[in-house]
């Protein structure tokens, strides 16, 4: 490995031991230095995932759980994160049904007009 190769190693793990403030200093001191520099950082930053808060929707709600000793809390909290969970996905269902009713209707209005040849206006370009 070149020594330019085994310094940017090293950095990277740095940064990532310092967190994620580290990687954003970084990246708006490069900014300010030469912002092609800046530009390939954040470009970095968002592919290898730094960037994101998670790599799921559903681990951002258990990211910062931990054991509190207390078992009964634990349970509780875990069943309600579950529920909560639970609730969520649901209601992304019942949005997703709620917009491809609202698409049908549309839909269905518009090809009645086109069928009793109401002309609808033309946008302006």
């Amino acid at each position: 490995m070149s020594r330019i190769a085994q310094w940017l190693t090293d950095a990277e793990a740095k940064l990532d031991e310092w967190g994620r403030g580290a990687w954003i200093a970084t990246m708006v001191l490069a900014f300010i230095l030469a912002w092609p520099l800046g530009l390939i950082i954040l470009g970095y930053m968002i592919w290898s995932g730094r960037m994101s808060c998670s790599k799921t929707k559903k681990s951002f709600w258990r990211k910062g759980t931990r054991q509190t000793g207390n078992t009964a809390f634990d349970e509780y909290r875990d069943e309600t994160l579950r529920r909560l969970e639970d609730e969520q996905s649901a209601f992304e269902g019942f949005l997703g049904r709620l917009r491809a009713a609202k698409d049908k209707a549309e839909f269905d209005q518009f090809m009645t007009e086109r069928r009793n040849g109401v002309s609808t206006p033309e946008p302006a370009s």
